[in-house]
């Protein structure tokens, strides 16, 4: 068996959710600003809630199409959107998730168990499993 590795290099400045990010090759290079939802000025910035947000889709993606593969499913158009909450009260801020996957053509029984399949694979899903809520939706095809 093969074993692979990989590390990502990132690197954060500044005053942390109102400072800057850039990864170790440049290719991710943002400013980051509080949302005005949490009381902050909002604008043309990131915030750590969409960068975990746009991996967490990515990957589950990948988990997604790799258990298709291996259960003969034919994933055509596929998409995960990954909603990210954070909320505050009185212990502090939570993050919360749920991933909402398109998977046009796929039964809803055989989309079911793709989500959970994936769900088990996804690097993601197992590091936050335990930790912070997922709530897994398989979106209605029109």
């Amino acid at each position: 068996m093969t074993t692979y590795s990989y590390i990502a290099h990132a690197l954060a400045t500044g005053d942390g959710r109102n400072g800057h990010v850039r990864s170790g090759d440049g290719l991710v290079d943002l400013d980051l600003g509080i949302p005005t939802d949490l009381g902050g000025a909002g604008g043309d910035v990131s915030n750590p809630e969409q960068l975990f947000a746009a991996g967490y889709s990515a990957c589950f993606l990948s988990a997604l199409t790799s258990v298709a593969r291996l259960q003969r499913v034919k994933l055509n158009g596929a998409n995960v959107e990954a909603r990210v909450t954070i909320a505050g009260g009185a212990s502090g801020f939570d993050l919360s998730v749920e991933l909402v996957v398109t998977a046009p053509g796929v039964s809803t029984e055989d989309g079911e168990k793709l989500l959970e399949a994936a769900h088990q694979k996804c690097p993601y899903s197992k590091a936050v499993t335990g930790n912070i809520p997922v709530k897994l939706t398989l979106a209605t095809q029109a």
